[in-house]
């Protein structure tokens, strides 16, 4: 699915990609939603370690697909 300019500027992907890219990987589905979103964040503390002001758009997309999986799988509980 395309994403639109509003998913591109807040995640840098569609939230379909989001749906099947992370929640619902074999992490996911092995390890649990938990792990994924904990995934997510090790990877923007990662990228806050070498060069934060590089990375800061890509931590905060990411921290933005790790709420949108939170919140999502929150609803479906």
């Amino acid at each position: 699915m395309r994403a639109t300019e509003k998913e591109l500027a807040m995640y840098g992907m569609s939230e379909a990609d989001i749906r099947e890219d992370y929640m619902e990987s074999l992490t996911a589905r092995h390890c649990g939603i938990d792990m994924v979103i904990a995934g997510i964040l090790s990877d923007c503390q990662e990228l806050l370690s070498m060069d934060p002001a590089a990375a800061s758009e890509k931590i905060r997309k990411q921290l933005n697909v790790a709420k949108f999986i939170l919140f999502t799988t929150k609803e479906t509980v």
